[in-house]
């Protein structure tokens, strides 16, 4: 299969990537960080996410960087919303599109929502509902698809139905997480191999952690089997919290990088990506999780 010509980063880094990290940030401080992604040209950025700060406080006035950031035609701004409560919640601070999120390993699933997964998905139907009612659009997560920090290795047999539930339930795109960073090449093209004879490929999309430095090979991986979208979070925000001092999500700067090397377009410019994430880096007082911008900075 050939290359794909185009691709479509989902930049999470304001959402999945802030909630991981330890040290606060002010809601100014988010803004900036999201309008510095528009500027860079990214397409679609998850800004926040409507839970209970109880819960996750760094996701704390999430509709208020909704409102305070500047919202450029084209570019779509979403929030995880986990529950009708957090749908709604979204629906007033104006978001167009949110995602919900459900595990491939029945393990992580209780210990992280305290429920099955097929509880998980039944919980969604209230929101995939009141999304139809109102025009808004859902995009789903399967987390823990190549491994499991309680269950060890998944199947790619486990998460083909998920999956598959949560497109028939209505997502338009099902983005696969390898949460854990596990994961190898050889795991990523079968993965994708047997789910797409479930949800078609260009409704999937790749979410790899680099916990074993291996995310970049999974995207290559996943490039070669026709998959276009991929998450990403600018600076490597977050970490793994199933690893202690592991890295987390895939820097995107180096996956613009890899992206450019292969003659693929993002629409991104990767100077002003570095530049956004030496500025929240800065911001958090953390080194940057981006090799190449660790690279660039260092010339």
């Amino acid at each position: 299969m050939s290359l794909p010509k185009h691709v479509r980063l989902v930049e999470v880094g304001p959402r999945d990537g802030l909630q991981n990290e330890a040290q606060p940030i002010s809601v100014a401080d988010k803004v900036r960080l999201v309008d510095d992604l528009t500027d860079a040209g990214l397409a679609y950025i998850e800004v926040g996410s409507f839970v209970s700060p109880k819960w996750v406080p760094q996701m704390a006035g999430s509709a208020e960087v909704f409102a305070g950031i500047q919202q450029r035609p084209g570019v779509t701004y979403a929030a995880l919303a986990p529950n009708l409560r957090g749908f709604e919640d979204a629906l007033a601070a104006g978001v167009k599109e949110v995602a919900v999120f459900a595990a491939a390993s029945e393990a992580f699933s209780q210990r992280n929502i305290n429920c099955s997964i097929s509880d998980s998905l039944k919980r969604f139907e209230p929101i995939m509902q009141a999304a139809r009612d109102h025009g808004v659009r859902v995009r789903g997560y399967v987390s823990c698809v190549l491994g499991c920090p309680y269950e060890g290795k998944v199947n790619a047999e486990q998460v083909a139905p998920v999956a598959r539930a949560l497109h028939d339930m209505g997502c338009y795109e099902v983005s696969l997480g390898d949460t854990i960073g596990t994961g190898t090449a050889g795991d990523t093209r079968r993965l994708f191999e047997v789910v797409s004879a479930r949800v078609p490929r260009e409704q999937l999309a790749g979410h790899f952690h680099d916990t074993y430095g291996q995310a970049l090979a999974n995207v290559y991986a996943s490039l070669l089997e026709g998959i276009s979208v991929f998450d990403s979070s600018v600076a490597g925000l977050g970490g793994c919290p199933y690893a202690k001092g592991a890295t987390g999500n895939i820097a995107s700067e180096d996956v613009v990088y890899l992206l450019q090397g292969l003659g693929i377009e993002t629409g991104i410019d990767l100077d002003r990506l570095i530049a956004a994430g030496q500025r929240i880096s800065s911001v958090l007082g953390r080194d940057n999780g981006s090799r190449v911008a660790r690279a660039r900075s260092a010339r």
